[in-house]
This record gives structure tokens, sequence and C-alpha cells, in this order.
């Protein structure tokens, strides 16, 4: 993937051992073995990764300056964990590689009328997005009961990351039906992937040997998903400058397909923990959950695709909403059918999910709305100092400031299309132009280097790179002073902490005179910022206390449901930002979500007392 550097192996190998060697326990006078995978991204850059003998190792290389980005998890020596740690950890990287990358450009690929996209209006890409992460969470439910049931986690992980990978490269085909077919094989492909790979990861450390270091190895699991999830939108940016959409879409099925390999190369390590769980007393037969839950869900979901007109406003949000409801009605029905013992944490985790249903939808908003403010509101023109750089690396979309056959935007930024609706062409010049300040407009005729709208996407994993150790270090230190707050205390927190979040894009907003001049990027900086410190302390809280309160019977049905919430939510982040166009002043939109999720904390913070006395009562 471009010209070669002079740069040579040898010199390479000395600086990555030598950097190793400081992070971990070994002399530097001793010799460091590991295998390490070479990749020249681009001239004078490299990208090393190795397991080694200490652990895992990335390591970015420009010009031989180690220390411009570096990450590095290690495991003091291969006892402390399992052998299959690495394994899982680059298999899941490589995974959500893929499905970071598809999500970052997604909306982009959609709405773009120059450069081979498909052209939609922002409200049809928006409602296609929520739809699509909304079954993307919805399918887990059903695959991790099959995998348990009867396929068993590593073919069902196989299975599911095949599929997904066809599907990422079947995006790179402009046809509409293979388009959709693509997102189905993905929607199914995720089913049987993400679910498995986590639970195969903690029934290895299920062995006596490393059951004490398990929240360690998610730890560094999670890790694998952020930094995925971080360098993915650079090489969406440089195929997207290079090439072409096709080629990102590629790169997303390669990195799919590279983790299954990963996979299948470290199955020796983790086939004996691949245990299926036989179905027990009190289990609900996956029959029985076919029957009741899911075929009068899709009956439901057909019958309200072809009604009428648009209740929700469209066919497909009509659907997915209609079809929740046999799910919803039948976790009612656990509830009330549920002995006097588990009716209170099984109403609990119920009360959770319906707000987390509000976290989510605000959330998901940073494939649709906030890429909107990223593209058109934002200052992306790159500083001085890392242009160069960036543009040799492909990393900088160029804008030239003169007039041209460009599409034409109204002042919303809307496409203005003909009476068959297609875009219209004007002779003016790029649309990046149109809110440029004064001040900052270059000469006629002067092109200049912005940012690729994706590469905001990588704020959110960095944050969550950067920010996990801060705050489990935070929650340490009120637990040695016993002051350390309850779980759905937690929760309460990061939804009153992410309803702070939108109140910088309310800001945001007033200082550009609600778009005419653009913002600067610390905004949407700051937003990310803080609403990652609201997801570090809501999602991952979110999964233990539904494995901590539901009754042992039905802990894979609860589990579900904590899916199903955040499915419901992501297709709400689609019906909200399909309104993004019809609200004149973009704060209202904001403050729509700052009262979305300041009324789910308040609702929750009025619960807390009852929710802790649950948590006290049933979590030991």
């Amino acid at each position: 993937m471009g010209r070669t550097s002079a740069i040579p192996i040898k010199s390479l190998d000395n600086t990555f051992s030598m950097f190793c060697s400081s992070y971990t326990a070994a002399p530097t006078t001793t010799p460091f073995h590991y295998n390490r995978t070479l990749l020249s991204l681009y001239s004078h850059l490299w990208l090393i990764l190795a397991v080694c003998s200490d652990g895992l190792c990335f390591l970015l290389l420009y010009n031989n300056l180690y220390h411009v980005f570096t990450f590095f998890t290690y495991m003091k020596k291969t006892r402390n964990h399992p052998a299959a740690l690495p394994f899982l950890f680059l298999s899941e990287m490589w995974e959500r590689f893929g499905f970071y990358l598809i999500l970052g450009i997604f909306q982009l690929y959609l709405t773009d009328t120059s450069k081979g996209g498909w052209g939609m209006d922002r409200a049809t890409a928006a409602d296609i997005f929520g739809t699509f992460i909304a079954f993307v969470y919805l399918t887990p439910f059903l695959g991790g009961l099959i995998a348990d049931r009867k396929l068993g986690y590593s073919k069902s992980i196989i299975i599911g990351g095949i599929l997904m990978g066809i599907g990422y490269i079947g995006l790179s085909v402009h046809h509409l039906t293979i388009f959709y077919l693509s997102l189905a094989l993905i929607c199914i492909g995720n089913g049987f992937f993400k679910p498995n790979i986590s639970t195969l990861l903690g029934n290895v450390y299920n062995d006596e040997r490393y059951r004490s270091r398990k929240d360690t190895g998610y730890n560094i699991f999670y890790m694998g998903i952020n930094i995925g999830a971080f360098i993915c939108n650079f090489f969406a940016a440089f195929l997207r400058n290079t090439v072409g959409w096709g080629a990102a879409f590629i790169a997303a099925g390669v990195g799919m397909f590279l983790g299954v390999l990963i996979f299948i190369i470290g199955m020796k390590h983790y086939r004996h923990a691949d245990v299926r769980k036989p179905e027990q007393e009190g289990d609900m037969p996956l029959s029985k959950i076919f029957s009741i839950v899911f075929l009068p869900a899709i009956a439901v979901g057909i019958g309200a695709w072809f009604i009428p007109g648009n209740i929700f406003g469209s066919d497909s949000t009509d659907a997915f909403i209609f079809a929740c409801i046999p799910i919803l009605l039948f976790f009612v029905s656990l509830l009330i059918k549920a002995d006097v013992k588990d009716r209170k944490p099984i109403s609990a985790l119920l009360a959770i999910f319906a707000v987390s249903i509000v976290f989510w939808a605000v959330f998901k908003q940073n494939g649709t709305a906030l890429t909107t403010w990223a593209q058109y509101y934002t200052d992306r023109e790159i500083p001085a100092a890392i242009e160069k750089p960036a543009q040799s690396l492909y990393l900088a979309e160029q804008v030239v400031n003169k007039p041209d056959s460009v599409t034409a935007y109204d002042d919303e930024f809307r496409v203005i299309r003909d009476a068959a609706g297609k875009p219209e062409k004007v002779w003016s010049k790029p649309v990046y132009f149109k809110n440029v300040a004064q001040e900052k407009m270059p000469a006629e005729g002067q092109s200049i280097s912005l940012y690729n709208t994706e590469l905001f996407q990588s704020i959110n994993p960095f944050f969550v790179i950067t920010l996990t150790p801060l705050i489990v270090l935070f929650f340490a230190m009120l637990r040695k002073r016993n002051r350390e707050p309850s779980t759905p205390s937690k929760i309460a927190s990061g939804l009153l902490i992410s309803a702070i979040s939108t109140l910088m894009m309310v800001g945001a907003v007033y200082v550009c005179n609600n778009g005419a001049e653009k913002a600067s990027p610390w905004w949407l900086v700051g937003c990310y910022g803080i609403i990652t410190v609201g997801e570090l302390f809501l999602s991952p809280m979110g999964l233990s206390l539904v494995s901590k309160l539901s009754p042992v019977r039905i802990t894979s049905l609860m589990m579900g449901g904590w899916f199903l919430a955040t499915s419901i939510g992501n297709k709400l982040s689609g019906i909200l930002a399909t309104l993004w166009d019809t609200y004149d002043n973009k704060a209202n939109y904001f403050l729509v979500n700052f009262l979305l999720l300041g009324g789910a904390a308040a609702v929750i913070f009025l619960m807390l007392r009852w929710l802790n006395r649950i948590f006290k009562e049933y979590v030991k």
C-alpha cells in the first residue's frame, strides 16, 4: 500500500526491540524474541504488530521516531494470562476494524453525489443507518442462543466472520439489491460473531490459573475493539482519497478475513473452552423462543411494512417498531409470571433497559447528525504544521477555491434536486466554502487541505483508550475509601454526563451563528470526550448488572434484553437524525437530545434508592 521506505528492516527491528524492552521487565541486555508483522503503510511510515513473550505490541513508526504514537499492553509472564488472549484480541481488533470503518463512511457514501456514492438525501441515509445498526445489535441475541445450544462458539465465530467479510466486500458493488443483501449478511454475521467471541474469552478465563485475572483480560480485549475502531478511519481516508469508496469497503472485508484467519490459527488455545451449554431444567427451549418471540415479531414486522402510508416516517421504521412489540410483551410477561423472589431483579433490569435506550439513541448519532456537523459545519482545514505529512500519507482532502460544476446545496446544506429527484449542478465553488469565514477564505484559485470527515470518528475510540485506565483508577481509589458508587449509581451518572455533552454542541451552534460560519473542531472533540466518559460509566456497567442481577435460568434471555434495548436505541438514533433538516436552529436539535438524556437521568436518579436496595439484596 504505497512506496517502500528506505529504512531497512534491521533498523526497524532494532528500534522495535529497544522500545519493547523499555516497557517490560526484561533487562535491555536480554535478547527480545517476538514474531512480528511489518506493514509499510507509506513512505517512512511503518506499522508493526507483534506477539512477543511478554504480550502484545502495536507500534506506529514514522521516520524512526516511535514516540509519535504507541500502544502497548503486556503480560509480565505468559502464565499470567492464557495463550488464547493474543489471538482473540487480534481477531476482535480486525473485526471491529472492518465494522467501524463501514460506520465511519456509511452516511458519507449514501449521500455522496459526486464521487460514486448513492446520492440519497440525509433523511433516507439516516433511516437506513439507524435500521442497519439496530439489526446489528438485535441479531447477537439469536446468534448467542444458537451457539449456546447448537453450533458451538468457534464454528459460530468463523461463520459470522466469513459472512461479515463477504458483506463488507459486497458493499463495494454499486448495485442496490447487492447493497441491501450485503447489509443483511453483515447483520447476520455479527449476530454469530459478536456475542460468542466474548463468551469464548470468558470460558478461557474460567481456568483456575486465570480466573482472578478475568477482568484484566477483558480490559485488554476491550482495547482491541477500540484500537480497531481508531485505526480504521485512517485507512478509510487513505483509500477514499487515493482509490475510491469501493477500495475502503474491500479493506473492511480484508480486515475481517484477517481476523478470521488469526482466530483459526489460534484454535488450539481455546478449543477446550468451546463447550456448548446443554438445555437445563427451567431453560426455555430454543424452539419455544422462536415460536413465541421471533416468529410473531417477523410476522408483525412484515405486516407493518405493507401498511399504507408511513406511521413513523418510513416503511423500515414502521416494520421495526411493530416487530419490537411482541418481543417487549414477552419481557413484560417474564416479569408478570416471575415468582416473588425473581420479580424484583427483573423489574430493576427492565428499568435499566428502558433508560439505556435513550443513551444509545443519542450516542449513536455519531454516524449521522455529528457526521453531518463535521462535514458541513466544522472547520476541517489542516494546520500548516501537519499539512505536508497528512498530504504525503494521503490523509488530506483537497478543495480548490474556484468555481466549477458542482452539486447545488441550499443554505441548510441540503442537496437541491430537480423534478425527477436528481441532484442539480451549478457553476459555483465547492460546498465547503459556503460558510468559511471571510478572514479564513483562501485566495481565488488556491487549494487547501482538509481532514477527511470520517477521521472525526476516531476521536471516541481514542478517548476510550486513554480515559479507561483513568476511570478504572478513579473507581479503585474510591473503593479503597469505601466510597465507590453502586453500579446503578454509575449508570445514572453516565446518563447525566452524556447529557452535558450535548450542551457542547449547543454552544458550538451559537458560536458559529447557527452554521453561518464554521465552528472549531474542538467543539466536536469536547463533545466526544464528555460522552465517552458517560459511555464508560454506563456501557460496561450495563452488561455487568445483567450478569449480576439476572435469575440464573433466564440470564441468556436478559442478556438478549440488553441487546434489544441497544437495538431499539440505535433505531431511534436514526429516527432522530432524520429530523435534522427540519430544525432551522440546530441548537434546538441538540437541546432535544439534552432533554432526552437529562430526562432519562432524572428518572433513574428518582429510582436510585429502589435500584440500590435491590442491588444490595441480590448481588453478593
